[in-house]
């Protein structure tokens, strides 16, 4: 019932509004009236910076995989501008710590700390956030050699060391502190896809619901002080719909609507006798009357009409359902679909849960914490991808659209981690969302970008479909 075009759709919204908030991590600025000491600390600090980043370069495992280089630590230091242009610098100029690199890469590699690390990657009790805290103070502070190299630097003083030590600190505490409740987002994301069922539930018992209250005004009609002739003797075709008592008879939909609490009465009373009266007024329900006769088909095909040409088009009908919850705005489309599908199958075989699953299959209902998950964990690396293939000359990489950006990312970490996904339908998916979601001139850009990076991908093996 949940489809992936929903679930992208509700994973976009989501990391849009948790990237516009999150608390973005920030190395330590340069000091203000800087001493010898100040510029020998902060030039120090950086460094260090640079010497994780190199010491993660160097330790690899089986198949060229480098997991210290894989931890967010390393890809939130490598999204600084500052140190962004460290390393260019490294790269014409020698690194003042470069002796000690390769000896504290063995020492890091053959480890408990790193050991421990890798064996636990991708499990609960993984350390990604916390392991280069524990590397650079258990490790790469106390090494003989590193400290013979910083007590050679021009300024050196022990001060300027602790200073220096003391902004390596701050810098860690920012770096938990831009940890930004991911779970908290998640929780989101599971009530989102939570309202879309309770969406869909709500769309199928609501002809029965409609019933209801025309059930009431023929019971009042008949007892009206002076009845007329058709208030005693009413058209009854219409509560008596059998698809809406087949739906009414069946357990799963029963089940849902007691255990969620699912219905519109009697706090939409007013609503449904608005939609009633809509649907009465319609030339559909008059040529319904007067049919000869019905059977489940016709009764059935009924109520499609019905939500084709009036339910799903009414105003107040539509602004009630954003009222009630914000997610069901963008989820009426798709799951109007599925009931329309889901009413089908009540016709054809009742007897046989008719009623959709949740999810097709266990893959689709991990599909959306994954994606979203992996955005957030690598947005940085996905961000470096779409900088270096924006034409300059013509975009301002700090002023693009942030709904532009978004769905970069989401198709870039679907491309790259979702295999079974063709190529092809991961990036016309995101095109369509980037146009109904973003701007006239969306559509083409994210597909042109997307056709950059990914051929870059594929050349640097990154990408295998």
């Amino acid at each position: 019932m949940i489809n992936r075009v929903l679930i992208r759709i509700k994973v976009i919204q989501l990391l849009y509004s948790y990237l516009l908030i999150e608390n973005h991590f920030m190395l330590e600025s340069q000091p203000s009236a800087p001493t010898k000491e100040k510029r020998f600390a902060y030039s120090l600090y950086l460094d260090m910076l640079i010497l994780m980043v190199k010491i993660s370069e160097r330790i690899e495992k089986r198949g060229g995989y480098r997991p210290l280089d894989d931890t967010r630590f390393i890809k939130k230091i490598l999204a600084d501008d500052t140190i962004k242009a460290l390393l260019k610098k490294y790269q014409v100029q020698p690194f003042p710590l470069e002796g000690v690199v390769d000896s504290l890469a063995e020492v890091v590699k053959e480890s408990g700390l790193f050991k421990t690390f890798v064996k636990n990657l991708n499990t609960e009790t993984a350390e990604d956030d916390q392991i280069w805290e524990k590397i650079m103070n258990l490790i790469i502070l106390p090494d003989p050699a590193l400290n013979r190299a910083i007590s050679k630097r021009e300024n050196f003083t022990l001060r300027g060391v602790e200073r220096m030590k003391g902004m390596l600190e701050v810098t860690f505490s920012n770096f938990y502190a831009s940890r930004d409740n991911l779970d908290d987002a998640l929780n989101t994301l599971n009530l989102s896809m939570k309202k879309a069922r309770d969406l869909y539930f709500r769309l199928l018992i609501l002809p029965q619901e409609l019933v209801r209250i025309r059930e009431s005004q023929i019971e009042d009609n008949r007892n009206k002080y002076i009845p007329t002739a058709e208030d005693l003797n009413p058209n009854m075709r219409f509560v008596d719909n059998a698809f809406v008592k087949v739906v009414e008879q069946d357990e799963d939909v029963e089940k849902y609507c007691e255990e969620n609490k699912i219905s519109w009465l009697p706090a939409h009373k007013e609503l449904l006798e608005s939609l009633l009266k809509t649907i009465m007024a319609s030339d559909l329900y008059a040529e319904y009357m007067d049919f000869p006769a019905t059977d489940l088909h016709t009764d059935t095909e009924f109520w499609r009409n019905v939500y084709k040409q009036i339910i799903l088009h009414d105003e107040d009908f539509l602004e009630a359902l954003e009222t009630e919850s914000v997610f069901w705005n963008d989820d009426l489309e798709i799951i109007g679909t599925f009931v329309l599908k889901t009413m089908k199958r009540f016709e054809e075989d009742s007897a046989h849960t008719p009623v959709l699953p949740m999810y097709k299959d266990e893959e689709d209902a991990r599909f959306g914490k994954q994606l979203f998950t992996d955005v957030v964990r690598n947005k940085d690396v996905y961000r470096r991808y779409i900088d270096d293939f924006i034409n300059v000359e013509h975009w301002d990489t700090d002023r693009l659209a942030v709904m532009d950006v978004v769905i970069t990312m989401a198709a870039l970490s679907e491309i790259i981690n979702f295999p079974k996904i063709p190529l092809v339908v991961s990036i016309n998916e995101y095109i369509e969302l980037a146009k109904s979601y973003s701007t006239s001139k969306s559509g083409s850009f994210v597909n042109g970008l997307l056709s950059s990076i990914v051929t870059r991908l594929k050349e640097q093996g990154k990408i295998n479909k």
